[in-house]
């Protein structure tokens, strides 16, 4: 876990997940409330092809490159990525996420 700033100066954690996934834990500059960001950075898109593997297929679930994405130019898509979390919150998944450092179960 490598510890950054961003270009505003708001301190955020960098990390990989399992999968080698780029996540972050960053404070939010929300204004109204203490708030965190938490979550993987880039999403991916991916589709579930429903029919027998073809060729040089891996897997059924097919990776989507958000260009390729049928849309109206004049939008924009979003993927949402990242969870957004108040400290009360945060206090709430804190036990869980414990009992998950503690014994590897999260019930």
């Amino acid at each position: 876990m490598e510890f950054k700033t961003t270009e505003r100066g708001f301190p955020y954690y960098e990390f990989k997940d399992f999968y080698g996934e780029v996540c972050s834990l960053q404070k939010s500059s929300l204004a109204t409330d203490d708030c965190i960001w938490l979550g993987i950075d880039k999403a991916k898109i991916e589709e579930f092809f429903n029919g027998p593997l073809l060729k040089g297929m891996n897997s059924k679930w097919l990776e989507i490159n958000p260009e390729d994405l049928k849309h109206s130019p004049e939008n924009t898509i979003h993927i949402f990525s990242r969870m957004h979390l108040s400290r009360e919150q945060v206090k709430e998944l804190l036990p869980i996420l414990q009992r998950f450092v503690d014994t590897g179960e999260i019930d």
